[in-house]
């Protein structure tokens, strides 16, 4: 059984138990400003969660693809993965733990096929301070579908992770009982982080067992929560009973859910009995094409290929939702794993360019699961390729001058700064590589380069002075006029585009505005004379320009749209152009616009795009006037 097949196997196991099959989310969710990337495999259902029925019933489940780029410079060892998929199921008020433990126990043991003997459960020892009791409901089902196993099932309270790594596992224990800072799920963490008004409830976590020679005794002794490395954390079954009220007491919810994780990779690194989930179906392939175009083994270059690998793979699904590799946000971040896969690439040899070997070798293996992604195939491809290429001239560059600052003795942050400055190389980058070659670096480093950076910033301040943030120049009833025709174009773009075009940045003055959206190739007259057209039209019908403020999950909700990567505080503005069926524009902004589209005909002026271009890849570029000719 590879991971493909555990995939599968997952979905129809709880479709055959009422569960509605649900699409997963992209890696970038529009509609949730407070995060760069789909990190779990809930956040896309956090609003179901949290109250709102929905559409596809009450009993869900998917696999979702998530990225954390947190975990970059934990990638390496054999666990750790920016990019993961999340199996997951949900109940919405419906069945509770009997049905999800045993579920979940039945699928691992008789679909996967996984030793029951191997699997270790947690659950939350309570919290006499907030009256929430012991969970002994999840306990007493975990004791009886082991007893039916045949095994026995002990119950050890530990507490926290300390705790844990003090005392250990004694004989017989396998179910264990952690504090607030392990078993318990709220949006903010612990109890005492619980937001007022959410649900929150405690978990119950599923462990592996590679075995006590995978301990690694630094970490203490040996248990389901340590991170020595005999135990991994397969699943999380998080039970939603409570909601924290005004008073920051807790009550008991009226209608229950069942939110459950499994890591993929995970499971089926159990299933093989590895801890190393780099051997899976779904990245050892990747690994084997690395060997094959660097001529090294995995063994010797361990490290190197796991962190190609592992940021590849990211990268690749990046493309396929539809970023572009850039200095700010989801594109930088998509360009980081893209740099560091070649930087590490030079440790195997590998100096040539090598993406277009390896990324075909990643699509095939997802192409059953996302077959979109075959279709995508060539622009994906052409996507990395194209950032390779720019980069791997900038790597040249700067580790040459890397050296000649090193020859000349301490590496200061100021010289740190030129290679980022001058020579594009990340500064994080230079940090690896002075770990890398153990080259003599000055702890005020960070210092100096901080001192640098703020310099920076405040020239480009100095010469920004005066700009309004939705990229205008100024407050001039031109500039309003432009940056409402500015809205009515994105909406306009929108329709007759595509819904996926997305503002990737303006520039209003009082003669012209140009807007950036992404779209993959140029966009015909013909679709351009159509925008014209209906901003033109919307210009006539004289829709009064109102604004009102909103919490800013409620304006998504409502259908506002926003810049892409731009980031938002708990309430938002919303400027809205027509009211009812002659609504044209309902976008986040913070102004100033016109009173009346109408006053954009002023003079006898029309709308007129001046320009289509390309602005970078997968970016296009359009400028437009309001002019009498």
């Amino acid at each position: 059984m590879n991971t493909q097949d555990i995939r599968k196997k997952y979905l129809d196991f709880f479709s055959q138990r009422g569960h509605t099959i649900i699409e997963r989310a992209p890696l970038v969710l529009m509609n949730d400003p407070t995060t760069l990337f789909t990190g779990s495999g809930m956040q896309p259902l956090l609003p179901f969660l949290l109250g709102q029925p929905h559409p596809d019933g009450n009993r869900l489940t998917d696999s979702q693809t998530c990225l954390r780029a947190q975990d970059i410079e934990d990638v390496g060892d054999n666990r750790h993965t920016t990019f993961f998929e999340m199996l997951g199921n949900w109940s919405l008020g419906d069945y509770f733990k009997e049905q999800q433990i045993r579920w979940f126990f039945e699928f691992l043991v008789d679909e996967v096929g996984l030793d029951p003997e191997k699997i270790y459960v947690t659950a939350f020892i309570g919290d006499e301070a907030n009256g929430i009791p012991r969970d002994d409901d999840a306990a007493r089902i975990w004791q009886s579908v082991f007893a039916e196993r045949g095994i026995t099932a002990e119950i050890a309270e530990i507490g926290s992770q300390e705790d844990g790594d003090a005392r250990g596992i004694r004989p017989g224990e396998r179910i264990f009982f952690y504090d607030d800072g392990e078993n318990w799920w709220s949006r903010g963490g612990g109890l005492s982080k619980t937001p007022i008004g959410d649900p929150c409830g405690p978990d119950s976590e599923v462990f592996y067992d590679f075995g006590e020679q995978h301990h690694d005794p630094s970490f203490g002794k040996a248990h389901p929560a340590s991170d020595s490395g005999r135990f991994m954390e397969i699943g999380n079954q998080v039970f939603m009973q409570y909601r924290r009220e005004e008073d920051g007491s807790f009550s008991p919810l009226e209608n229950k859910n069942v939110d459950f994780g499994g890591g993929l990779e995970r499971i089926a690194a159990a299933q093989l009995d590895s801890p190393d989930v780099f051997r899976i179906s779904l990245l050892w392939p990747i690994i084997e094409q690395l060997q094959r175009v660097s001529g090294k083994t995995y063994e010797a270059h361990t490290e190197s290929m796991r962190v190609i690998a592992d940021h590849m793979r990211a990268a690749t699904f990046l493309a396929f939702d539809g970023v572009k590799p850039a200095n700010k946000e989801q594109g930088y971040v998509m360009r980081r794993l893209l740099r560091r896969a070649i930087r590490y690439a030079f440790d195997l040899g590998i100096e040539q360019h090598f993406f277009e070997a390896v990324v075909p070798t990643i699509i095939e293996l997802y192409t059953d699961g996302y077959p979109a992604m075959h279709e995508q195939k060539e622009a994906i491809i052409a996507t990395l390729v194209k950032e390779e290429k720019v980069f791997r001239q900038t790597l040249k560059k700067g580790l040459r001058q890397l050296d000649r600052f090193a020859e000349d003795g301490l590496l200061t942050g100021k010289e740190l700064f030129t290679l980022y400055d001058t020579y594009g190389f990340p500064l994080e980058l230079s940090v690896e590589e002075v770990k890398h070659q153990q080259l003599p670096l000055s702890e005020n480093w960070q210092a100096e380069f901080d001192e640098q950076m703020a310099e920076q910033r405040r020239r480009s301040q100095t010469a920004a002075k005066g700009t309004f943030k939705g990229g205008l120049e100024g407050s001039t009833m031109e500039h309003r006029k432009l940056h409402t025709a500015n809205h009515l174009m994105y909406a306009a773009l929108k329709q007759v585009v595509g819904e996926h075009v997305t503002q990737h940045g303006s520039n209003i003055t009082t003669e012209r505005l140009r807007f950036d959206f992404n779209n993959d190739g140029k966009v015909s007259r013909e679709q351009l004379d159509e925008v014209e057209r209906l901003v033109n039209t919307w210009i006539s019908w004289q829709l009064p320009v109102s604004y009102k403020e909103y919490p800013t999950k409620q304006a998504f909700e409502m259908g506002a749209i926003g810049a892409f990567g731009d980031r938002y505080g708990d309430t938002v503005k919303v400027y809205q152009m027509g009211e009812g069926d002659k609504r044209v524009s309902f976008e986040i902004c913070g102004g100033p616009h016109a009173d009346n589209t109408g006053q954009l005909a002023e003079g006898g002026k029309r709308f007129k795009i001046i320009k289509e271009e390309s602005s970078s890849a997968g970016i296009r570029r359009v400028k437009a006037v309001l002019t009498d000719k």
